[in-house]
């Protein structure tokens, strides 16, 4: 009978292969800005480093474009007036629309109060802007491929724990089948020396 053994999460990781799928792809990237130019030089130059680049002008919008549009990353420029942006992403969090996506704040301060207090609201990342887009490409595709390794591993342990499951059910039904053999087996018993004094009590009559 097999038995299954979980494993631990640094092995599961080490097992994990290197894949560049991530680097090859082109992802899907929503960026919310509301300062056009910038969105509109953002969004060329990820289009020629292999992204496929949603734009909105505010958090309001971008809520309405997560409905239909599935994202691998989320920009969101700090300076958002009409909608925060540190509301704008505990929105997009709180509603589950991008539950996969990963959150970068992209802003043009030097302040690591602010990035700290992002990253503890639940950004993947903080940026500051004005950035090399080199080095942003290696960082967004870094971001994304270790979403893919954590979901392969979220999705590695849910089959174990299914397979643990039902190997628990399996194992009750194992136990209660052996529990109603060894009822049987004892009743049988029981049957034979009810038999067997039966037959003494008869010869012992006869003699």
């Amino acid at each position: 009978m097999p038995f299954f053994k979980r494993k631990p999460l640094h092995q599961i990781i080490a097992e994990q292969p290197e894949s560049g799928a991530t680097a090859s792809r082109r992802l899907r990237v929503l960026l919310i800005d509301e300062n056009a130019t910038a969105r509109a030089v953002i969004a060329r130059r990820l289009s020629r480093l292999n992204y496929d680049v949603v734009l909105a002008e505010n958090g309001f919008i971008a809520l309405n474009l997560l409905v239909t549009r599935p994202v691998d990353l989320i920009l969101i420029d700090m300076d958002l007036l009409m909608l925060p942006a540190v509301t704008t992403m505990k929105r997009i969090r709180a509603t589950a629309l991008a539950p996969h996506a990963c959150i970068v704040m992209l802003t043009g301060r030097i302040d690591s109060q602010s990035a700290v207090e992002v990253l503890e609201a639940g950004a993947d990342d903080h940026i500051v802007k004005p950035f090399d887009f080199d080095l942003l490409d290696a960082r967004l595709r870094h971001l994304c491929a270790r979403a893919e390794r954590l979901g392969m591993l979220s999705r590695h342990n849910a089959e174990l724990d299914a397979r643990i499951a039902r190997r628990a059910v399996e194992l009750g039904e194992t136990r209660d089948a052996l529990q109603e053999m060894q009822l049987d087996r004892a009743r049988l018993v029981s049957s034979i020396q009810a038999l067997q004094d039966e037959v003494a009590r008869l010869s012992a009559r006869q003699n």
